[in-house]
């Protein structure tokens, strides 16, 4: 009887086995799903069965055929319901795909069914919300691009055309139109970096430095601005100067942003400071200004591309709006973070960190 036993045993996993493997090889979902409540039906009611014919030899055969088949068929109904209340938010979720590769970026899942396909779909709507962002920032970035590049473009059209129908003299024209092409090739240069950072193929060649004469070379570029706007720099180093690892010209382009921004945001008799702060990992570099601090608006989009603060600002008294942005990249290119807040005495506070 053992000796049965056994070989009854690993008959039925060695079959199980099989029709397991077989399973998988059905087209669809619902079939596997179906076929596996089956077999896991069957094959149990087989064992009992077969264990039953070799103990006690059953004889009324059409009885046990028939609790067989009614078993078989429940299982087989109850599997097929199943596979349809599964499969309905995957159905659901493979229209809304289809939808979105057709190019409508509001299509999102259905977030309903078993805890799984609720994170499924979940997941399935912040990729959705991903891409309609981006694609909503790339359509941004061509329109306030192209109005920035037709501006310069108009003024180099209109003097070249006086110059052509001798209008003005080239001693009169000519530094303005370097100007305007300094514009031009700074608003490239941006958009290149930009795009660099994006694509994540930004190159840094990154040293160990030590920020305190980075941070004194950026205020002494900005020393004659304060001092026209009466302005007073200040810096705050912690005196042990803590070594960074960072690429000193991408930083130093970081600083001169933030301290460009504060000095020309804050009112005469105000102050600016760079604020330096060795913590466990990393080192917080913070620009702060004595100005009216930040609004709610400001402090959510300022880090945005082309975003002013006041929109009547031209490229000339302005900027284009990219500054911040790349600031921010290059930060996040180091490992480090940035973000802006209002200063509990006034003023507004913008901060980065680099790994030490």
């Amino acid at each position: 009887m053992i000796v049965v036993a056994l070989v009854l045993g690993l008959g039925v996993l060695v079959v199980g086995i099989a029709l397991a493997a077989a399973v998988r090889l059905l087209p669809t979902l619902r079939l596997q799903v179906a076929a596996l409540a089956l077999l896991a039906v069957c094959l149990p009611l087989g064992v009992v069965l077969a264990s039953g014919w070799v103990m006690f030899g059953m004889h009324d055969d059409a009885k046990v055929l028939a609790v067989s088949l009614a078993s078989a068929l429940s299982a087989l109904v109850g599997a097929l319901l199943l596979a349809r209340w599964i499969l309905g938010p995957l159905e659901r979720l493979r229209a809304a795909s289809a939808r979105l590769a057709g190019g409508e970026l509001t299509a999102r899942a259905s977030e309903s069914g078993p805890r799984e396909l609720r994170e499924l779909g979940g997941a399935f709507n912040e990729m959705a919300e991903s891409l309609e962002q981006l694609f909503d920032a790339r359509r941004q970035l061509v329109a306030w691009a192209s109005h920035d590049l037709r501006t310069p473009l108009a003024s180099l059209r209109a003097m070249v055309e006086a110059l052509e129908d001798g209008l003005a003299s080239q001693d009169e024209y000519l530094p303005a139109i370097r100007e305007q092409l300094e514009t031009l090739s700074l608003l490239v240069d941006d958009l290149f970096e930009l795009a660099r950072i994006d694509a994540g193929v930004l190159t840094l060649e990154l040293h160990d430095a030590r920020l305190g004469e980075l941070v004194s070379s950026c205020l002494r570029a900005l020393d004659a601005e304060a001092r026209a706007r009466n302005i007073r720099l200040a810096a705050h180093v912690d005196p042990a100067d803590p070594t960074v690892r960072m690429a000193p010209e991408k930083i130093e382009r970081v600083l001169l942003n933030l301290l460009t921004n504060a000095v020309r945001h804050t009112p005469s008799d105000g102050a600016v400071s760079v604020v330096v702060q060795p913590e466990l990992e990393h080192v917080v570099v913070a620009v702060e200004d004595t100005g009216a601090g930040l609004t709610p608006t400001a402090a959510r989009r300022m880090f945005e591309r082309f975003w002013r603060d006041d929109e009547a600002r031209t490229r000339s008294t302005g900027g284009a709006g990219l500054g911040l942005a790349i600031a921010k990249g290059l930060v996040q290119a180091h490992g480090g973070s940035m973000w802006a807040e209002n200063r509990s005495s006034g003023g507004a506070r913008v901060a980065f960190t680099l790994p030490r």
